[in-house]
């Protein structure tokens, strides 16, 4: 039996990972690759044989620079090239959160003990969206390459925190009648809000702020679709897993 939830789960999130490589495609890649002009436009712009010269250097252009001798690049990181290479990896990497997110679905249903079909997985998806997607993102949206930030531990504990109230508060307003539960629940999921996301000292991207805004809707709704999509498949696959076979019945 658990070999066969386990098989539903990574069934449901390959499927999953594909439909969103190929929803990214459409939009969210395109947009990427338009922001990464910008930063390496900015990077340029910033290296030193871009900067104006002193006085001196321009008089003496050997000046200061006797005992300089070209250094190979090899702190440079590898990055796929751009067109098949590189959304080919995007979906194995899409694949394998894919496959996170169906076992975390699989977890919240089998603990609540709730029944599981295609309508409801997509109810467990939209959930899945809400939690890990759409409230972290009202402090922290998605960010185009080129983007200020505050640190990155800052940053998770943030993101970290607010996953977990905002599970803690859906699952006690789906779960609980009482009034008093419901109202906790809402409270847990504003806390992280009121208390406010890390945020740079000086906000600022390289790309223009129109193509900030399409990234942000963009990236929101294949995230959106994608965990719907999970759900759904999950909704498909898991059923089937939990259904008694012959072996079982003998």
């Amino acid at each position: 039996m658990i070999v066969r939830i386990l098989i539903a789960a990574i069934l449901a999130g390959l499927v999953a990972g594909v439909f969103y490589t190929a929803a990214q495609a459409v939009k969210v890649s395109p947009l990427i690759l338009k922001a990464e002009t910008f930063e390496n436009a900015g990077a340029a712009a910033a290296t030193p044989e871009n900067h104006p010269h002193s006085a001196e250097e321009l008089k003496n252009p050997d000046h200061g620079h006797e005992a300089t001798a070209p250094v190979a690049d090899e702190g440079e990181s590898w990055a796929p090239n751009d067109g098949i290479e590189r959304t080919f990896y995007s979906m194995i990497s899409n694949s394998i959160l894919g496959v996170s997110n169906a076992l975390l679905l699989v977890a919240a249903i089998l603990f609540s003990k709730t029944s599981i079909s295609v309508r409801t997985g997509i109810a467990w998806g939209a959930a899945g969206f809400v939690v890990f997607v759409l409230a972290p993102s009202i402090g922290l949206p998605p960010e185009l390459p080129g983007t200020k930030a505050a640190s990155v531990f800052d940053r998770q504990v943030w993101w970290t925190a607010t996953v977990a109230l905002t599970a803690a508060g859906l699952a006690l307003m789906a779960f609980k009648t009482k009034w008093y539960w419901m109202a906790l629940g809402v409270v847990l999921m504003v806390v992280p809000h009121v208390y406010g996301a890390p945020q740079p000292e000086v906000h600022g991207s390289l790309a223009p702020a129109y193509l900030v805004a399409e990234f942000v809707v963009a990236a929101t709704v294949t995230a959106g679709l994608f965990w719907l999509a999970t759900g759904a498949a999950l909704g498909w696959f898991l059923p089937r897993a939990l259904a008694p076979s012959a072996k079982d019945a003998s």
